[in-house]
């Protein structure tokens, strides 16, 4: 359930109709629900009920901007980021850093002292040289890093290929047949304390068949460690939870995947960490656009509007379906190609796409936008970056201004030899 709706023929965000905004803010804006970010967070906390010592820990890169943090920090959620930048982001937004997750298979010694001085709760170790490195930067500094190992199952997710995380071929984790082996050199370095595992599959997964799989290899990995000796207090499950993009399509829902969880792990005795991102934030936000123009084409028109795919990357890099409507239809349907203004075949949100009858100047909505749209901008063909807009019942605010093409280039230099 989202709060994007219409009202006397008129979609609205919560209480807002979305011509005002576009009006107010101009188009393309991304434009997020205060009620269903906070809706989502309650609805997966109360899905995991059953597990009793839990952190859920937003997962930064699919929305990091920082209203939403602050949302999703109230909520009681702590911060999963992959870089220093995305945790000083959930820091400036109030999330403690004993609730900040750091992942991630390139993070520099930089990033190591910057996450070790700001005392974050966990750094969840991708390999035994991050690990090594984690632990000398922190016994020189007399300081102990809380640790997990994270672990590669060898579990095909079942989805897209870019967005999976856990076979044998991804970057992501040391190989569960080495696990073992590399857990115990690392817990016996000075500067770290390696309490626990971690795992993450995939993202936008549709079947909990694939996260059970690699959940029970990672419960047997716990109990041969125990076996050796180890103290396992702490265990990652990550995230990759999937949400519907298209009409009526059904994926699990929290409440499933906690019951699952719970079942899986009752005789673990660990805390339990979750990365929950897009099942947040994903159906929270949308992208409002205008039509340019429309185009004959030589079997169906293109509907030209002003996103693009700097804005919204997702079709152009893994071929992803978002809902395209009008924000007042007028009552007619057609068959269109939905396109951006970029210098590039692949700026193409959908070919051969049914969807409300559009003519120029008509404002539309791409659904399920929230995660994953504005954080992967880029001022590709010198555009500036979208703006964001977050909506409270009958009010809204900018929550990232829109940066303008002029502003990134006076940003640039060039050097006096040129002149």
């Amino acid at each position: 359930m989202d709060h994007f709706t219409y009202r006397d023929g008129v979609m609205h965000a919560e209480d807002v109709p979305l011509p005002v905004i576009a009006e107010a803010v101009g188009t393309p804006v991304y434009v997020y629900s205060r009620a269903t970010l906070e809706r989502h967070a309650r609805v997966f906390r109360d899905g995991l009920a059953g597990v009793p010592d839990k952190l859920i820990a937003f997962a930064v890169k699919s929305n990091p901007n920082l209203a939403v943090l602050k949302v999703l920090g109230a909520q009681g959620m702590g911060a999963d980021v992959v870089s220093v930048g995305e945790m000083r982001r959930a820091l400036a937004a109030g999330i403690a850093p004993e609730m900040i997750v750091f992942s991630g298979v390139g993070k520099t010694a930089a990033e190591m002292v910057a996450a070790l001085e700001a005392g974050i709760g966990q750094f969840n170790i991708e390999s035994e040289e991050e690990g090594v490195e984690l632990a000398a930067i922190a016994a020189a500094r007399g300081m102990t890093a809380q640790c997990t190992l994270r672990i590669n199952p060898d579990v095909d997710a079942g989805t897209h290929d870019k967005i999976s995380t856990g076979k044998a071929d991804n970057k992501f984790g040391v190989p569960i047949s080495e696990a073992g082996q590399i857990f115990g050199k690392l817990a016996g370095l000075p500067g770290v304390n390696l309490r626990g595992v971690a795992v993450h599959i995939g993202s936008q997964l549709a079947d909990l068949a694939p996260l059970e799989a690699a959940f029970e290899k990672l419960g047997a990995l716990v109990q041969a460690l125990r076996g050796a000796g180890h103290e396992v207090t702490h265990v990652d499950l990550g995230g990759g939870l999937g949400v519907p993009y298209r009409v009526g399509e059904v994926l699990p829902a929290p409440a499933e995947y906690g019951a699952m969880v719970e079942r899986v792990t009752k005789d673990w005795g660990v805390k339990l960490i979750f990365e929950p991102g897009r099942v947040i934030a994903g159906n929270a936000g949308v992208l409002l656009t205008r039509v340019v123009r429309v185009k004959r084409g030589i079997k169906d028109p293109f509907v030209i509007v002003d996103a693009a795919m700097n804005d919204l990357a997702r079709p152009a890099l893994y071929g992803a379906y978002h809902h395209f409507e009008a924000v007042a239809p007028k009552g007619g349907q057609m068959t269109a190609n939905i396109v951006g203004p970029i210098c590039e075949t692949g700026d193409t949100f959908a070919m051969g796409r049914d969807c409300d009858a559009l003519e120029a100047g008509d404002l539309a909505v791409f659904r399920t936008a929230g995660a994953y749209g504005a954080t992967m901008a880029s001022s590709y063909n010198s555009r500036g970056f979208v703006a964001e807009v977050l909506v409270d019942g009958d009010k809204f605010a900018v929550v990232a201004d829109r940066i303008e093409a002029g502003a990134i280039m006076d940003a640039e230099r060039v050097p006096e030899w040129l002149l």
